[in-house]
């Protein structure tokens, strides 16, 4: 009954919010195109000073230099964590409306650029390096991110309601600790991404990487 009734609680937010939804996944895509127009855009010397960068990376993660798991976990869990951090902590004030959608469109912009990047100097085999290597921990990253910038956007839009239309009648501390609850569990699937990330991904990057040799 209670997995019912967490189901359709959820299937009547995604109703209520749908247009912010569409709008925060359209805003994302377009980082992602734009992050690989990017690529595209730079000179041939600057491609090739960062491929350079990217090959000495890739000569360490071959020779198993990389850093430890335990610490790749910790630095992509707080990387993250302080990005939701920031989207959530926006979402209670009145002007973090903007700045919300700012670090959308930079999230996907960083997402299209790598991509893109590593397809535009490897081709196929730069396509198997971001499959393996940006893939796993972004299925479950990208989603939080997204649903993370949604509720902050509509939090924030009802706290905009809240001081300047005095009639408005809802109350805020339901969604007040609905909103808190959204926080802890976007936080616990970071942790299970970025467990993806330094646990799964740096050993399916070095057999591609082997690979090519």
């Amino acid at each position: 009954m209670k997995k019912r009734m967490y189901q359709n609680i959820a299937a009547s937010y995604f109703r209520e919010h749908s247009s912010i939804f569409i709008f925060v996944v359209i805003l994302f895509l377009m980082g992602v195109i734009f992050g690989a127009i990017v690529v595209n855009s730079m000179s041939f010397s600057q491609k090739q000073d960062l491929f350079y960068y990217l090959s000495q990376f890739f000569g360490e993660v071959s020779n198993g230099k990389m850093a430890e798991s335990n610490d790749l976990f910790l630095q992509s869990f707080f990387h993250n964590s302080k990005f939701i951090g920031l989207m959530w902590l926006l979402g209670i004030s009145i002007i973090g409306l903007p700045i919300i959608l700012i670090l959308l469109f930079i999230k996907g912009m960083v997402v299209g650029f790598t991509v893109g990047f590593l397809v535009n100097q490897m081709s196929w085999k730069g396509f198997m390096l971001a499959f393996v290597s940006i893939l796993p921990q972004n299925l479950i990253i990208i989603p939080v991110f997204i649903i993370t910038g949604v509720m902050s956007m509509s939090f924030s839009l009802l706290m905009v309601k809240k001081q300047f239309m005095k009639k408005y009648g809802q109350a805020i501390m339901p969604v007040f600790k609905r909103y808190i609850l959204s926080f802890i569990i976007a936080v616990l699937c970071i942790s299970i991404a970025s467990g993806f990330e330094a646990f799964l991904s740096p050993g399916l990057m070095k057999t591609i990487v082997s690979a090519f040799k």
